[in-house]
């Protein structure tokens, strides 16, 4: 697959809700989907593993995370951006 087929790797936005690992982030990322049948909104959140190189993640800190290559065995994302931070 050439570099032009390939389609842009995936941003979410969440809180982080662990940061006591070394160079890596816990982001807790809450959506809204619509039920099939209801149509109701549902909440779902997952929780992802992210790669935070330089350690400026910090607990509660609103932040921005892109899908990479594997980094270890839980890792799939990467640190973008520290949106927001906990005061």
């Amino acid at each position: 697959m050439e570099a032009e087929e390939r389609r842009p790797n995936q941003t979410l936005t969440g809180v982080v809700v662990s940061d006591r690992m070394d160079k890596t982030v816990v982001v807790l990322v809450n959506r809204l989907v619509k039920h099939p049948v209801y149509k109701k909104y549902i909440r779902r959140r997952a929780k992802f593993m992210a790669h935070d190189e330089k350690n400026v993640a910090r607990m509660g800190d609103t932040v921005e995370i892109i899908q990479s290559r594997p980094l270890s065995r839980l890792k799939r994302w990467r640190l973008i951006k520290v949106i927001a931070t906990q005061a």
